[in-house]
């Protein structure tokens, strides 16, 4: 499945400010300790230098990845027309069939976290919340079936 390109405005200034922090302080101060590493003489067992070569190719990658996802991600801003339906960038109150409930946040796939309940809009759940108002049952496919959920509560703004 493609990734989408939308981003929330906060998600988008995460990675330009990780992509900054990467290049103008990470990689200068790794490329100092790799120089230093080099100075000391047998590269070969120097395990500093070997570990400052490798991070390095990480932190190179990692802003090849980010400077080419930044050119093509697309902004998206809650618009005053979308409350009171389930769009990109919502937060959402669900409960299951047992009366759990679940909050999420809708955002993109650059941006999901566990931990903060943030899942992408590329995920079966937000697809099927996508359109719904509240009281709303939704039924989502998953690989144990099928799962119904009720829409409790639809907000731009974090719940308290």
């Amino acid at each position: 499945m493609a990734k989408t390109n939308y981003i929330t405005r906060e998600g988008y200034l995460a990675l330009d400010r990780e992509l900054k922090y990467l290049w103008k302080e990470e990689r200068p101060r790794v490329t100092q300790a790799v120089s230093d590493a080099a100075a000391l003489g047998d590269r070969s067992e120097n395990a500093e230098y070997i570990y400052g070569k490798r991070r390095l190719r990480e932190i190179d990658r990692r802003v090849r990845y980010l400077t080419k996802r930044l050119e093509v991600l697309k902004i998206v801003d809650p618009d005053p027309r979308q409350e009171g339906r389930v769009f990109f960038g919502a937060w959402v109150k669900l409960e299951d069939e047992n009366g759990i409930e679940y909050h999420y946040r809708l955002v993109g796939p650059d941006e999901f976290d566990p931990a903060k309940k943030w899942i992408s809009i590329d995920s079966p759940v937000a697809r099927a919340l996508i359109g719904h108002y509240v009281d709303d049952e939704i039924r989502v496919k998953t690989p144990n079936g099928e799962v119904t959920y009720y829409l409790l509560a639809i907000s731009y703004q974090p719940f308290h």
